[in-house]
């Protein structure tokens, strides 16, 4: 997603984005991923733009061993909080990252980036090839955006171009005889506005897969 440019540095952004506010999200996995990665055999697992740890919690509590990657102290923090709640602080490493300027080492058996759209600078095409990068033999690249505002949105807040199902294979531009798309699909979902307005987002989802065989014990 592009935007209109903003004066906010990211950092700044999202910081006071959780820090002048109560928890920002319900602390439920994200529903596409829990579609897409629920039938994954467990490994090692990189959740990008991880927020408050709903994603980490979930992925952790069914056997995976997480790096949790955001901008945000603040966010990292409640999510350390939530998984040490949930019975899991033990397999999730919270890393505060700049994505586009630092990212996790290491490679993974997911790669999970969830909604990684920002009204503020964010070199999405360049995190979105080193998430493909991180992919272990075998792994899979799960990605999920929104495809345009929600329905119930009358104005736009912010100009933006929302990414396309051909679009964002074509920036990844991965070698199609060392991956498989597995899903490629729009979906759209119920949402609800902060006023109560009942309607609809419609997402995009790519789950891919980095051909070869994981190690035994990943």
């Amino acid at each position: 997603m592009t935007r209109t440019p903003s004066p906010a540095e990211p950092d700044r952004f999202w910081e006071a984005r959780y820090r002048n506010s109560g928890r920002v999200w319900s602390g439920r996995p994200n529903e596409l991923l829990v579609r897409e990665a629920a039938g994954l055999t467990p490994g090692r697992a990189l959740d990008l733009g991880c927020g408050e740890g709903g994603d980490a919690v979930w992925l952790a509590a069914r056997g995976w061993r997480v790096t949790a990657a955001d901008i945000s102290a603040t966010a990292l923090a409640r999510g350390a909080d939530h998984a040490a709640e949930a019975g899991v602080g033990d397999r999730i490493s919270f890393e505060r990252h700049e994505l586009g300027r630092s990212f996790p080492e290491g490679s993974f058996d997911l790669v999970s980036a969830q909604y990684l759209q920002s009204p503020v600078a964010l070199d999405q095409r360049g995190v979105l090839r080193s998430a493909a990068g991180a992919v272990a033999e075998g792994g899979t690249l799960l990605v999920v955006m929104h495809a345009a505002w929600p329905s119930w949105q009358a104005e736009p807040p912010f100009d933006a171009e929302f990414p396309t199902l051909d679009g964002v294979l074509a920036e990844l531009a991965l070698p199609e005889d060392g991956w498989s798309v597995v899903t490629r699909e729009a979906v759209r979902r119920p949402s609800t506005s902060p006023d109560g307005v009942a309607g609809h987002r419609d997402d995009n989802v790519w789950r891919l897969r980095r051909h070869g065989n994981r190690p035994k014990g990943s």
